[in-house]
């Protein structure tokens, strides 16, 4: 697979689940953004076109592995309960569901992010 074909590739991937998975503030998305140097997480409420929150490996000296996304998922998680954001919406921005971003939603997950309703009830 040529390399610009890859890059097309992962943004039709990211614009067809676009249509699918959208964020509000009650229930933003939560963006994962993996580039060759740094890893990037966003909150995002799609009806106001803002971010709400923010979290990236920039600055931090991390490489882009498994230890750094992790890390990059637990500072991602404190960032949205800091600004009162508990139940989000996953955008793995066309990426496949493994290694990095995995490895970032399951930290964000753990340090008490959910994902479905019927969580936040228990």
């Amino acid at each position: 697979m040529k390399l610009e074909n890859r890059k097309d590739y992962r943004a039709r991937r990211h614009m067809r689940l676009r249509q699918k998975v959208k964020g509000t503030a009650a229930r933003p998305r939560l963006a994962v953004f993996i580039s060759n140097s740094h890893m990037y997480v966003q909150f995002v409420d799609d009806d106001a076109g803002s971010t709400l929150a923010s979290a990236s490996t920039l600055g931090t000296g991390a490489t882009v592995n498994l230890a750094a996304a992790k890390a990059l998922g637990e500072k991602a998680a404190e960032a949205a309960k800091a600004k009162g954001i508990s139940l989000v919406v996953v955008d793995r921005g066309g990426f496949k569901f493994h290694g990095r971003v995995k490895q970032i939603v399951d930290a964000a997950l753990a340090a008490g992010l959910k994902v479905r309703e019927e969580e936040e009830a228990r």
